[in-house]
């Protein structure tokens, strides 16, 4: 069975299981996330190449010695290594995880890797279309029903302002997760420094730094993340 795999045949899957793990990486790559094309394109190679490696790389070997083997046992590495790299993608700022969507992304595209590395073409394309849907489709409906957390920090020589801004929030139905306040200087000098954590539609994200920048006088907004 080993002797009827020509080279061809394994150059044709490792081609493609790059190129569907490269699409994810440019879907990835087009929303700046953490990784991209090149780390999406070497992880569906390399995941096809343990499995054909497991698969046929050690014919000579157990024919000569008339052994038996288990073809996953190099490729069930692959679903313990890939955690490893997700893991690196995913991290914890500010009360929020981020990242954990590339990390699914990574694993799944460690599993359309091995897919192809098998032989199984249709398996791996289909699998490929509905990761690009699901994160497409997804991202679409999140901006347009979605929220998105953000971190504002300003200041304001009053406490009359910043009551203002927060009512105006509340008004345009922000949620606000946490509010810190510090008071700097005394008397005359004497200035509040706010930072709010909220969340926002994300249709109208951009519209509320903009709101937050122009519409409000004597505020010096000195963040927005």
């Amino acid at each position: 069975m080993i002797d009827n795999i020509s080279n061809m045949e394994y150059i044709l899957r490792i081609i493609i299981a790059a190129i569907l793990g490269g699409a994810i990486g440019l879907e990835r790559e087009y929303r700046a996330k953490e990784a991209g094309f090149r780390t999406h394109f070497l992880v569906g190679l390399g995941s096809a190449l343990f499995m054909v490696i497991s698969q046929y790389g050690f014919g000579d070997a157990l024919n000569a010695f008339h052994t038996s083997f288990d073809p996953s046992r190099i490729a069930s590495q692959v679903v313990t290594g890939i955690g490893f790299i997700g893991a690196g993608t995913i991290i914890f700022q500010k009360h929020m995880v981020k990242g954990l969507t590339t990390a699914a992304g990574l694993w799944v595209t460690s599993a359309i890797g091995l897919t192809a590395g098998a032989g199984m073409y249709m398996l791996s394309v289909t699998a490929t279309i509905l990761v690009l849907l699901c994160l497409e489709l997804m991202s679409v409906i999140l901006k347009r029903f979605g929220t998105k957390q953000i971190e504002i920090t300003f200041s304001s020589p009053t406490k009359d302002r910043i009551d203002t801004i927060i009512n105006s929030l509340i008004m345009e139905d922000a949620e606000i997760d946490s509010y810190n306040m510090q008071q700097e200087g005394e008397n005359e000098r004497k200035l509040y420094t706010v930072t709010i954590e909220m969340k926002v539609r994300r249709n109208n994200y951009q519209k509320r730094i903009l709101t937050f920048m122009q519409n409000f006088e004597g505020i010096n907004v000195r963040s927005i993340e």
